[in-house]
C-alpha cells in the first residue's frame, strides 16, 4: 500500500483538544460535497504523518445534524488518509460503563435520518459493512490502553441517533433492550463513509453520562448535573488523548498488513463501469479510480 496518514477526528471535547497532539500545515479544502467542518492540520506524531480535523468545527457550531460528513471523509481521503482513530461523546445505557471511562465499540445501529449517507448517489455500490469498526485498528487501540489509568471497555453496540435532542426516557430504554450499551449522534454516517473511501476507521467513544434510564434525583441540582457532565467529558477526553497518542506510534506496523477495509469496492460496485458518465467518474475520483478503465 502507499505512504500511512493517519486521520484523527475529534469529537466533542477532544475536537478542541487536537492542538496538544502538534502543529502543523493547515489544509483549506473544497470537495464536491461542500466544505468540510474546518481546516485540516497535518503534523507528524511519533514518526506517523497525521491529519487532524475536529468534527463540530472551530467553536463548535456545528451540531450533529450539520456536520459535513461526507466532505469531511473526501477530504481526508483526498490528502491520502488510509486510516482513521475518531472520537466521540456518548450516553452510556450499561450500569458497568461508568462515566470517565472508554468504549472502543464494534458495532452499531444507525438511527439517523437526514444525513446523506453515501458517496455514490449517481451509481450502486453496496459495500460490506457486518464489521462497521475497522477490527485491526480497534485490537491496536486495546492494546494501547495497557496501563492506562482508566478502565477501556472492549466492545460494544453504539446507537446513532439524529439529535440534536437526547433521548426519551422510553427511547433511551429502547436501546437498552435492544442490547445496546452506547448512545451517541455522530458514528454515523461517518463509519459508512470510512468504508466507501477504503479508509480503516475505528472510534473511542467517551461516556459522559448515563443517558436517560437513569433518573436523577428529584431534588437535583440541574446546573451541578451539567457541571458533573462537563468535567466527565473533560475527563475522558484527557483519557482519550493519551489512549489516541499511544495508539499512533502502532499503526505504522499494523498498516504494513493488507486489510479488507481498503479493498472494500472491489466488489460492491455493482453499476456498468463502462456507463459511469465522465463527470461522476471525475467527481468521485479519488474513491473510484483504480477499479475504472
Amino acid at each position: 500500500m502507499g505512504q500511512l496518514v493517519l486521520g484523527v477526528i475529534g469529537g466533542t471535547g477532544l475536537g478542541e483538544a487536537l492542538g496538544a497532539l502538534g502543529g502543523g500545515e493547515v489544509h483549506d479544502l473544497d470537495t464536491p460535497f461542500g466544505r468540510p467542518s474546518g481546516p485540516i492540520t497535518t503534523t507528524e506524531i511519533a514518526g506517523v504523518r497525521v491529519a487532524l480535523l475536529s468534527r463540530h468545527g472551530e467553536g463548535h457550531l456545528l451540531n450533529p445534524s450539520q456536520v459535513p460528513y461526507r466532505a469531511n471523509v473526501f477530504a481526508l481521503k483526498s490528502l491520502g488518509v488510509t486510516h482513521i482513530l475518531a472520537s466521540g461523546a456518548v450516553g452510556s445505557l450499561r450500569e458497568d460503563i461508568a462515566p470517565r471511562t472508554l468504549v472502543i465499540p464494534d458495532q452499531v445501529i444507525d438511527r439517523t435520518y437526514r444525513r446523506r449517507g453515501t458517496f455514490f448517489e449517481d451509481l450502486a455500490v453496496h459495500v460490506e459493512l457486518a464489521a462497521p469498526f475497522c477490527p485491526t485498528l480497534r485490537n491496536l487501540l486495546v492494546k494501547a490502553s495497557t496501563g492506562l489509568p482508566t478502565r477501556v471497555h472492549q466492545g460494544g453496540t453504539y446507537v446513532c441517533m439524529e439529535g440534536p435532542q437526547f433521548s426519551t426516557r422510553a427511547e433511551s430504554e429502547m436501546h437498552r433492550a435492544w442490547g445496546a450499551s452506547l448512545i451517541g449522534m455522530t458514528a454515523m454516517p461517518e463509519a459508512k463513509l470510512a468504508r466507501e473511501a477504503e479508509i480503516c476507521y475505528a472510534l473511542v467513544a467517551l461516556p459522559t453520562d448515563y443517558d436517560s434510564w437513569r433518573a436523577h434525583p428529584a431534588n437535583a441540582d440541574q446546573v451541578k448535573l451539567l457541571e458533573e457532565i462537563i468535567g466527565n467529558l473533560k475527563a475522558a477526553t484527557q483519557n482519550a488523548l493519551e489512549l489516541v497518542k499511544r495508539a499512533i506510534g502502532g499503526v505504522a506496523a499494523v498498516a504494513e498488513k493488507p486489510c479488507p477495509c481498503q479493498a472494500a469496492l472491489a466488489l460492491a460496485i455493482w453499476s456498468d463501469k463502462a456507463r459511469i458518465p465522465v463527470e461522476t467518474r471525475r467527481k468521485l475520483g479519488p474513491l473510484l479510480a483504480k477499479y475504472l478503465p
